[in-house]
């Protein structure tokens, strides 16, 4: 178990207990590492943990406090649930239309704003190469991709404490087409695969292209991962492949823990499984340390990697890349037989801005710009959504998943706001028809203003009319 986690199991231990009382100022960061002997990381990352479990809460810059709990939590009962034939294309596809409609505010989309994507000196080395012919050859760009970049990325898992060479990573158009890829080498028509209960609905969409049987874990309550309930449906179902969001999880936003992802690894080593982890947010993490995906946990080369810049610079970088492994050749096989290749343009600009740290710096710009703008989002919507509802709010990326009253319709809330020139993802897109289906996912990537002040207040409106309408 990591020093961070074993802190916040004893702290835990001490609320759970009543030792230390609801709304009880916490002993600062340095108090803690003076009383621990732990570093000051190790307890911000314990601290952050438990925040994020809803066990602590932060109060601007006094510090950290024991947060409230109402009554006690259930008991937790593993869950397991199969979908035989996943129809979620349509639904996906009709929304994703409705979002192109003029004028509509954009909550709903799964980009962050473009305005704080655009980097000057990015678009000024991509102008750059435009202007150079080697910059278009296709034969140094084909799979697995352009070496020079291949070696950076590389090289950033290597920092992280992970083996990686060149050899393992295959660039592609963007982390959906790494992730599909992945899933086709990995599966045949008919296989079983897991997925979570609320998740990305790209995952749900290459299920039904792929003819797959899906089965579904929900989320813990409290540690966003049912570990319990992934060991169940391992046991209980032959499961070839899961594809999994565990760094800033899409829709929800939380980050599981090191000791959940070392169990993980340990049980996909145990049951033959693989893993196809799409963390296309990592980099978007504001809350202390970036967090480690499942590569770090792996000794058995049973997970392929995904991730992409276009959550980071934007729409149309659209480079992509799968950590492969021992699966390269088949992944490239296939590429080959689609989309061919990546943008040759495009990777040879993000060689010369990934190699003189223009990224990094971008990244601090970016995760401060996301954090100030969902805190603002995360406060007002406290303010003015009717009782019965909950806000989930973790320090990283820029979604809110709000979970409306129950018996609330968060479609019917999509398409009166639909009317209104507002977007939001109702979370239909995310989980099974047959899950109760009041949640909406809120991107909370945009500057507060006049504008968003108003769409949000209509948006708590309509969420209130439709309880009223409920109770009534």
């Amino acid at each position: 178990m990591y020093k961070s986690e074993l802190l916040a199991q004893n702290i835990r231990q001490l609320i759970e207990n009543g030792s230390w009382q609801a709304h009880e100022k916490l002993p600062s960061l340095r108090e803690q590492t003076q009383l621990s002997g732990y570093s000051l990381i190790t307890v911000l990352n314990a601290y952050q943990e438990l925040e994020a479990q809803g066990l602590l809460y932060a109060k601007g810059k006094s510090g950290y406090y024991v947060a409230e709990r109402n009554k006690a939590l259930p008991a937790h009962v593993p869950e397991v649930n199969l979908n035989t034939a996943v129809q979620i294309n349509s639904a996906v596809f009709h929304y994703l239309k409705s979002m192109q409609t003029d004028g509509i505010l954009p909550f709903g989309s799964a980009f962050p704003n473009p305005e704080l994507l655009y980097n000057q000196k990015f678009m000024q080395l991509l102008a750059q190469h435009a202007k150079r012919k080697h910059s278009y050859l296709n034969n140094d760009n084909m799979p697995p991709g352009n070496l020079a970049l291949r070696k950076i990325i590389a090289n950033r898992y290597v920092l992280q404490g992970m083996q990686c060479t060149p050899d393992d990573i295959v660039i592609t158009s963007g982390a959906l087409e790494a992730l599909n890829l992945s899933l086709q080498a990995l599966t045949q028509p008919g296989d079983f695969i897991l997925l979570q209960q609320s998740v990305f609905y790209g995952a749900w969409q290459a299920a039904e292209r792929l003819g797959l049987q899906v089965i579904s874990i929900p989320e813990h309550p409290q540690l966003g991962f049912d570990i319990e309930s992934f060991e169940q449906a391992l046991k209980q179902y032959p499961i070839k492949v899961c594809w999994l969001m565990l760094n800033a999880q899409n829709p929800i936003g939380f980050t599981v823990s090191n000791a959940i992802k070392q169990r993980i690894a340990g049980l996909l080593h145990e049951y033959q499984v693989h893993l196809i982890e799409d963390d296309v947010y990592q980099e978007l993490n504001y809350g202390g340390q970036r967090p480690l995906p499942m590569t770090y946990f792996d000794q058995h080369r049973r997970v392929l990697h995904c991730s992409s810049f276009s959550k980071t610079l934007g729409m149309g970088t659209r480079i992509g890349w799968v950590h492969a492994g021992p699966f390269s050749d088949a992944i490239q096989h296939l590429q080959l037989m689609s989309t061919l290749s990546a943008s040759p343009l495009i990777q040879n600009a993000l060689v010369d801005f990934l190699s003189h740290h223009h990224y990094e710096k971008h990244l601090r710009h970016l995760r401060k710009q996301l954090e100030k703008h969902k805190k603002k989002f995360h406060q007002f919507l406290k303010q003015h959504l009717p009782a019965g509802s909950e806000i989930h709010y973790y320090s990283s990326g820029y979604f809110l998943w709000l979970k409306l009253p129950d018996q609330c319709d968060s479609f019917a809330v999509h398409q009166q706001m639909l009317a209104e020139k507002i977007g939001v993802a109702p979370s239909l897109l995310f989980r099974p028809e047959n899950i109760a289906q009041n949640f909406i996912r809120l991107n909370c990537s945009y500057e507060w203003n006049a504008d968003i002040e108003s769409a949000m207040l209509k948006l708590c409106a309509c969420i209130a009319v439709q309880r009223k309408s409920l109770t009534a």
